[in-house]
């Protein structure tokens, strides 16, 4: 048997008795007739005669004495583990951030062994009249069965850890270990043990509009564990003035050149209040709660959008970009559906409002 066959058949099933038979380490050897399996044989040499087939010898009567011939198939199934075979999700897979509550596209590759674990099983339950069936052949069997398991496994296991889909690639060990265990429940039942699965890597787009917003997030929150809720607060009250001062409206400029008592007033008052904030806040502070509305994924013209609000679905209905017919997509929902299936977005479509009459 080559490298990376599992299964190997014997060119002729035209036997003798007194044939010799050789099974070497890490295999097992099958006689079949009739698309029956019949005798095995583990690693080993064998004489065969009609004492070492007992179940062969009831169906077909084996004549003794040597040279006698018989028909029958013999089969080698090698048992040794492949350790090197990859997979990868051909598709990205959306999901909800575990801690930002924000859905991004996640893309995951990696790599898994196989090995024969019930030979038996396996023939019975895969290679029908196939000469040689090889690991490829596995995997180009199983590759959908594999991704699609692989897809929901890794989504239970990404909210599971309850950890950023950012900071995900630290949890990659003990993710690993549970889908090898969950896959060798699909796989066991042809015989097919996985063997050393790894996830090496779980990755997003960097240039998606959602995982830009999920750094945001994540570099906000940071911010805040950094600083304090009161800093930030009163970082962000001077970016408010240096705005407010930067616009070329009055206003603008009454801040920007400190005309008059009561720009100069106002300007410290509004000082006055971030200092007082700063002095009477709680000593325990907390971050303020980050925006949870519901965001949609929408499909238009063969593009997929994310970070889509009821507001900028209604502003897209209203520039005729989407229709009840456009597919949508969130966070609970088994497949994409029409935006005229969804409730809370159905209504949208009441709302339009008719353009204005050129009179």
């Amino acid at each position: 048997m080559s490298d990376g066959e599992f299964v190997y058949k014997f060119p002729s099933d035209d036997l003798r008795i007194g044939t010799q038979l050789v099974v070497y380490p890490s295999q097992t050897a099958f006689f079949v007739k009739g698309g029956e399996i019949f005798d095995s044989f583990t690693s080993g040499t064998y004489t065969i005669t009609s004492e070492n087939v007992p179940l062969l010898n009831k169906v077909i009567n084996i004549p003794f004495g040597n040279e006698s011939p018989f028909k029958a198939e013999v089969w080698f199934v090698n048992q040794i583990s492949k350790l090197d075979m990859p997979w990868g999700t051909p598709h990205p897979i959306l999901l909800e951030d575990p801690k930002y509550r924000i859905i991004v596209p996640v893309r995951s590759n990696g790599q898994y062994g196989l090995r024969i674990k019930e030979p038996r099983l396996f023939l019975e339950s895969l290679i029908g009249n196939m000469s040689v069936f090889t690991a490829d052949k596995i995997n180009q069997y199983f590759k959908g069965r594999l991704i699609q398991a692989l897809n929901s496994l890794l989504a239970r296991q990404i909210v599971k850890s309850n950890v950023s889909i950012l900071d995900i690639n630290t949890d990659l060990i003990p993710m690993s270990a549970e889908c090898e265990s969950q896959l060798n429940d699909i796989m066991g039942k042809y015989g097919i043990e996985i063997k050393e699965f790894s996830i090496m890597s779980i990755n997003v787009p960097e240039n998606d509009d959602s995982v830009i917003k999920l750094k945001e997030a994540k570099a906000m929150m940071a911010r805040l564990n950094i600083t304090g809720r009161d800093v930030y607060q009163m970082e962000r009250s001077f970016d408010v003035l240096e705005k407010a001062a930067s616009n070329e409206g009055a206003g603008g400029q009454m801040i920007g050149m400190g005309v008059g008592l009561g720009a100069g007033v106002s300007a410290g008052n509004t000082m006055a209040q971030v200092s007082s904030q700063m002095i009477n806040t709680n000593p325990n502070p907390t971050p303020p709660p980050l925006n949870l509305e519901k965001q949609y994924y929408i499909h238009i013209d063969g593009t997929q959008i994310g970070g889509q609000t009821i507001a900028s679905m209604q502003s897209l209905i209203q520039q005729g970009k989407i229709s009840g017919e456009t597919p949508v997509w969130t966070t609970g929902m088994a497949n994409w559906v029409r935006l005229k299936e969804v409730p809370e977005l159905c209504t949208l479509l009441s709302n339009i409002v008719p353009p204005p009459m050129n009179l």
